[in-house]
C-alpha cells in the first residue's frame, strides 16, 4: 500500500510517498480503506521532532480520517467489512490502510461524507468538550475566541452561538476576520492591535466571561481582557509557551485557570459514539456549518503541510489516498 512517510525530523520537503507492507490482520482487527485524511498542527509538530514518535523510521504521521471497513476479524462484532467509520486518535492515518482499534471506530450516519467526518471529528469533538466541560457556556455570556477563523475557533464560535452566548474573536488578519464574523463572532479583532483594549471597550470596561485560550503566549492578555470573577479556558499553545501563572493573581482577582485535553473525555467507546452522534446531528441539522475543506492527494502532502504551516489557510485541510 502507499503511505505518506518520513525518515528524518524537518521541513515539509522530508516527506514522500512510497510503498510499504499493508497492517497486518488479525482476529481483533480491523482495517479501513482510508478515503479523506485530516490534517493537524500536531502532524507538522511530529513531523519536525517536537512531539514524540514511537518506534523507527519510516514514520507515519496522521490521527484523523475517515473510510470503509475493508476487514473486521471474527473476534469484531459491532462493525464488519463495508461499514462507513471514522476516527480521531488512531495513529499511522496517512496511507491508503489504517489497523483501527475497533473502539475508536466512530459509525458515521448518512448525509455526512468522509471528507465532512475527517474534517470536523477531532477539531468538533474539542470544540464540543470546551463548551459543554471545561466550561458549560451559559446563555447571555461574552466570550473571547482565539484564532477564531481557525478550525477549533470556527466551531466554537457556532456552538457558543448556538448556546446563547456572543462571540468575540481574534484573528492575524483581516481576511481570517471576515471568516469568522461568517461564522456569527458579533466582534473581531487583530492580533497586532489593541485587542485588550478593544475588548474593554465594547463590554463597557468589565472585559469578556471566558476565554478560550489557545495561543499560549498571550494567556496573560486573555487575563487582562477577563472580567473579574471570569475564566480562562486553556486547551493549546500553537504561538508557544506561556507565561508561568501567580495563584495570588487569580485570587485577588477572583479569577479562574481551567485546563482542558480531549483525551480526558474521550474515554470510552460509549462517550465516543455518544459525543460523535451530537456533533454530526447538529451538522445535519444545519445547527453547525463547516467550510468546505481544502483537498490535496496523499502525493501532494508536504504541499498542504507548507499551506498549513503558513497560516494562510482558513479551513481544514485533507488527504485523499
Amino acid at each position: 500500500m502507499k503511505a505518506l512517510v518520513f525518515d528524518d525530523f524537518g521541513g515539509p520537503e522530508v516527506l514522500s510517498v512510497r510503498e510499504i507492507a499493508e497492517p497486518e490482520r488479525s482476529k481483533s482487527a480491523v482495517i479501513v480503506r482510508m478515503k479523506a485524511i485530516g490534517l493537524n498542527f500536531a502532524d507538522v509538530y511530529r513531523r519536525k521532532g517536537n512531539y514524540h514518535l514511537v518506534g523507527d523510521p519510516p514514520f507515519i504521521l496522521g490521527y484523523e480520517g475517515a473510510g470503509v471497513i475493508e476487514y473486521a476479524g471474527e473476534d469484531v462484532h459491532h462493525v464488519k467489512a463495508g461499514d462507513r467509520v471514522g476516527f480521531a486518535d488512531v495513529p499511522h492515518a496517512n496511507a491508503e490502510l489504517v489497523s483501527v482499534p475497533a473502539d475508536k471506530l466512530l459509525p458515521l450516519p448518512e448525509g455526512i461524507s468522509f471528507e465532512t467526518a475527517a474534517s470536523v471529528l477531532l477539531q468538533g469533538l474539542t470544540a464540543q468538550y470546551l463548551t459543554h466541560d471545561s466550561h458549560p457556556v451559559k446563555e447571555g455570556e461574552t466570550i473571547l475566541v482565539h484564532a477564531a477563523a481557525g478550525g477549533v475557533g470556527q466551531l466554537l464560535t457556532q456552538m457558543i452561538r448556538m448556546k446563547g452566548g456572543q462571540v468575540i474573536g481574534l484573528t492575524s488578519t483581516n481576511d481570517k476576520a471576515a471568516v469568522a464574523k461568517q461564522m456569527g463572532a458579533d466582534h473581531v479583532f487583530l492580533y497586532g492591535s489593541d485587542w485588550v483594549d478593544s475588548i474593554k471597550d465594547v463590554t463597557g470596561g468589565k472585559g469578556v466571561d471566558v476565554v478560550y485560550e489557545s495561543v499560549g503566549q498571550t494567556l496573560m492578555d486573555s487575563f487582562r481582557a477577563t472580567k473579574t470573577g471570569g475564566t480562562v479556558v486553556f486547551f493549546g499553545m500553537a504561538g508557544g509557551d506561556p507565561e508561568k501563572i501567580d495563584p495570588r493573581m487569580l485570587m485577588d482577582t477572583s479569577k479562574a485557570l481551567i485546563g482542558g485535553d480531549l483525551w480526558n473525555v474521550l474515554t470510552t467507546h460509549e462517550e465516543r459514539t455518544r459525543r460523535t452522534a451530537e456533533l454530526f446531528q447538529w451538522i445535519l441539522s444545519g445547527e453547525i456549518h463547516i467550510k468546505e475543506p481544502t483537498l490535496f492527494s496523499l502525493e501532494n502532502g508536504a504541499d498542504a503541510h507548507r499551506l498549513l504551516e503558513s497560516r494562510k489557510s482558513s479551513g481544514k485541510l485533507l488527504l485523499i489516498p
